[in-house]
């Protein structure tokens, strides 16, 4: 009985944390950060935001995402409420 109760504990504990993921400032946050805060991105896909970020400037909407490779506009659905954009400065 005690497994069982360990085992639901770790399951809810799992979901809470996937259930508060966000939000993130993909022009600010470092990979960890983006991983970690959105669903369906894994570190190598925030590694690529990072690296097109620096390469063509800081994203203006959070539809912008889906010109990363390996980013589809499904990813950017799921996590629309949780992408920010906005300015590091403001």
């Amino acid at each position: 009985m005690r497994i069982l109760s360990t085992a639901t504990l770790a399951i809810l504990l799992a979901v809470s944390v996937v259930a508060n993921a966000g939000p993130v400032n993909v022009n600010t946050a470092d990979a960890e950060t983006i991983s970690a805060e959105l669903k369906g991105i894994g570190l190598a896909k925030a590694r690529a935001i990072i690296e097109y970020r620096k390469k063509h400037g800081p994203f203006r909407s959070a539809d912008d995402l889906s010109l990363v490779k390996g980013i589809g506009d499904r990813t950017v659905e799921l996590n629309r409420t949780d992408i920010k954009v906005s300015d590091s400065k403001k």
